[in-house]
């Protein structure tokens, strides 16, 4: 199941963390993912660079808003920010490296997308190895840090619309709702219906079904 979000207070000045590095003329990739947790589908990551002094007004972190509210924000995004570059891992590359590596690639990948090479990296969480780029981590950045809100919004509506296509493809799972996470009906669809080639192999519950 998709854990329930929690609202993580944000700072007065939500451009704070970016003001430290335009103040000395340094360009900010703010890069989040989606998807880690869903028993189908590919993990997204998104990267985002901000012009000096851009407020997305009403960007914060993608669970705790509604999807009316991403769909707009991310217009917005997309309008105000200098560059986005958006990143994916399969479902076999999942599988093959796991939910981590796959996500680092997602977020590798996502970065080598961006057409302006930023100064400084900051990421959601904590640090990622293997990223190959220098960067900075920050639990609960995507709320705390506008950059990685920014990036949280974009890999979610993404995320969201290729569930929303995959749905079309394979109905039944009520992806266009759940968007690939373990809810009963998405369960319950897997013990009728059986796996699709979008489903994560590897993960715990559907390693039984692959058994039966």
């Amino acid at each position: 199941m998709k854990p329930e979000a929690t609202k993580t207070e944000r700072p007065r000045d939500v451009l704070e963390y970016e003001r430290q590095f335009w103040g000395r003329g340094r360009s900010v990739a703010g890069v989040d993912e989606v998807g880690r947790g869903p028993l189908a589908g590919p993990v997204v990551a998104a990267a985002v660079v901000l012009a000096e002094g851009t407020l997305i007004e009403g960007a914060d972190d993608s669970k705790v808003l509604g999807a009316d509210e991403r769909l707009e924000l991310f217009a917005r995004i997309r309008a105000s920010a200098v560059c986005i570059g958006v990143g994916a891992a399969s479902v076999r590359e999942i599988d093959r490296r796991n939910i981590l590596r796959a996500t680092t690639v997602a977020m590798q990948r996502a970065l080598d997308r961006l057409v302006v090479r930023p100064d400084h990296v900051v990421v959601d969480g904590l640090p990622v190895k293997h990223l190959g780029r220098e960067h900075e981590a920050v639990v609960d950045g995507d709320a705390l840090v506008h950059s990685i809100a920014c990036a949280s919004i974009v890999a979610k509506v993404i995320r969201d619309r290729l569930m929303q296509r995959l749905a079309l493809r394979y109905p039944g799972y009520a992806w266009e709702k759940n968007v690939g996470y373990g809810t009963p009906e998405h369960l319950a669809a897997i013990d009728q219906l059986g796996l699709t080639p979008h489903h994560r192999l590897t993960f715990t519950g559907l390693q039984f079904e692959l058994e039966i």
